[in-house]
């Protein structure tokens, strides 16, 4: 129901208003508020902040028409105003429309032409609260969902073609703050929420840094994906980042003695890459899958406290840019082989 502010010192204008759209009023698509002059529709205005537009009347005591103009715009800029008066002249036509108006309508009032204009400034009035609300949701979702999904929804062809997937190469890496399962089953929700989120606004920059981006929150543990020219290398680069960064933070937490640290695991190689879940319930994840995340995060697994672990088919790869230790072999789960790890130190 569109909410219509009129603003003249008419007497009779009110039952003439009410007369003439008493169907869209019963019909509930139009409710009409009214006042006298201007410093009363301001204050109507703060009543119902939900006021769509005001038809205004130029002269009227206290606070003319045009004043109002100047008042509306800054009070509540996206209100729309059409000016209905008797007062015609281009001067005041060009003031109004200088001062915010929509449009101009001269008295006596043609009530075909003002419904019309009405409509027409309705729809101004939604249209810009609608590209408001999508500016909001906008940036909302830009919290929740990184750049890549962004890029992908934009492209004018993800409607047909929203569960296509591609193969690629790249770095998966995951870290795992160790010791915080622990922390988060004894102290406050609040303390756990406010640390993790510490920690893991350090580990992001870092990742962004080396332009990596992180593919989703699990809990304690962050994954993220790297691709790109050198996506092993600048993975590589962010891991030892990030252990540096952890290392240098102080406690956080009222007399809670816990130091972070981090366990990481990283596996170079193909993957799947696209939109996981059922298109039917409209819930997605945009991600990566296969072999090469799930040994990554095997050896995340397998990693130690300040560990960089990776496998040696990626220690072949940057054994001469990254000094690295041999570890040994380990079983991986769903692994019928061993494989050989090392430790990345510098």
């Amino acid at each position: 129901m569109a909410k219509i502010l009129v603003v003249d010192d008419e007497a009779d204008l009110e039952a003439l208003i009410k007369q003439k759209f008493r169907k869209k009023i019963r019909q509930k698509e139009y409710e009409f508020l009214f006042a006298e002059n201007g410093k009363i529709a301001l204050e109507r205005i703060q009543e119902h902040p939900e006021v769509d537009i005001v038809l205004s009347d130029i002269n009227m005591p206290e606070m003319d028409g045009l004043t109002l103009l100047s008042e509306l715009h800054e009070l509540s800029p996206l209100i729309k105003s059409v000016i209905v008066s008797a007062y015609g002249d281009m001067d005041n036509i060009r003031t109004a429309m200088n001062r915010g108006a929509f449009d101009f309508i001269t008295k006596p009032i043609n009530f075909e032409d003002l419904t019309i204009t009405m409509e027409k400034t309705l729809e101004h009035a939604r249209h810009l609260k609608e590209t408001l609300q999508a500016i909001k949701e906008n940036n909302i979702l830009k919290m929740y969902v990184d750049e890549n999904v962004l890029n992908f929804m934009g492209n004018r062809e993800y409607e047909s073609t929203i569960m296509a997937n591609e193969t690629i190469e790249g770095t998966v890496m995951f870290i795992d703050i160790c010791g915080f399962t622990a922390i988060s089953e004894t102290e406050k929700a609040d303390t756990v929420v406010k640390m993790i989120n510490t920690y893991f606004d350090e580990m992001v920059k870092e990742i962004i840094e080396h332009k990596g981006y992180i593919d989703k929150f699990i809990g304690d543990a962050i994954m993220a994906v790297f691709r790109g020219e050198f996506h092993l290398d600048r993975a590589i680069d962010a891991a030892l980042a990030v252990c540096e960064k952890i290392n240098t933070l102080t406690d956080i937490g009222e007399d809670l003695s816990y130091t972070p640290k981090v366990s990481i695991g990283i596996k170079s190689g193909e993957m799947i890459s696209g939109n996981i879940g059922s298109s039917s319930l409209k819930r997605l994840d945009y991600t990566v899958i296969g072999d090469t995340v799930n040994t990554a995060a095997r050896l995340q697994d397998a990693a130690k406290e300040n560990q960089i672990i990776i496998c040696e088919e990626c220690y072949n790869k940057v054994k001469e840019s990254f000094k690295c230790n041999k570890v040994g072999s380990i079983a991986l789960k769903n692994k019928s082989h061993s494989i050989t790890i090392f430790e990345v130190v510098e």
